[in-house]
């Protein structure tokens, strides 16, 4: 499988942000997007998962049964960690699964124990530290099989255990045949990833 974006241009507002940007990632391979605030990292992110609406340009994923709607085959990470205080760590991590189309069984339990919430699952998630929220939002990256993961400053909150953690998590599934971009301003260390720097922001 193999992502492919062709002569992608993109404007927001009156700002064009990418223009002709061209790309391919393939299964097994990773790359981590760098450069400067404004440069278009997110923007890239959310055009490829298909939440915007390129102005030129196309992409798709060969190799997948639609492979116009890149958005059925990816997990994507934003800024929020999308999670409801209320609801206690087992149970958002459980809708999640639920919505997801995995089910709420041992998936669960394991992507508790990766990520180190284990011991915490009955707590609710309002009460966790800023670090605890973000591994919750991350953990949904292990509930539910999904070719590509887009991920947008995906150790923000993150202590040096947790980035290494992370690190380990996203390593394993380029290997496994996954591919993953990752919008950070931290290296994550990872061999099978190459980086892109996007231009400077006006």
């Amino acid at each position: 499988m193999q992502l492919v974006i062709d002569q992608l241009t993109v404007n927001r507002g009156n700002r064009r942000v990418l223009e002709g940007f061209s790309l391919k990632v393939s299964s097994g391979e990773g790359l981590l997007l760098t450069g400067p605030n404004g440069a278009g990292k997110t923007t890239l992110l959310r055009t490829i998962a298909g939440f915007l609406r390129p102005d030129a340009g196309r992409v798709w994923l060969e190799g997948a049964e639609e492979p116009e709607d890149v958005g059925l085959h990816c997990h994507v990470i934003g800024h929020q960690n999308g999670i409801k205080p209320s609801l206690t760590v087992a149970e958002n991590l459980t809708f999640w699964a639920r919505y997801l189309g995995a089910g709420d069984g041992a998936a669960v339990e394991a992507a508790l124990q990766r990520m180190n919430l284990a011991e915490i699952d009955d707590l609710p998630a309002g009460y966790l530290s800023a670090g605890q929220k973000r591994r919750l939002g991350l953990a949904r990256l292990l509930v539910a099989q999904r070719t590509l993961w887009l991920l947008d400053e995906p150790t923000v909150s993150l202590d040096i255990a947790s980035t290494a953690m992370l690190a380990n998590v996203v390593a394993e599934h380029i290997s496994g045949g996954g591919m993953a971009i990752a919008a950070t301003h931290i290296p994550l260390g990872i061999a099978a990833m190459r980086e892109l720097k996007l231009g400077r922001a006006p």
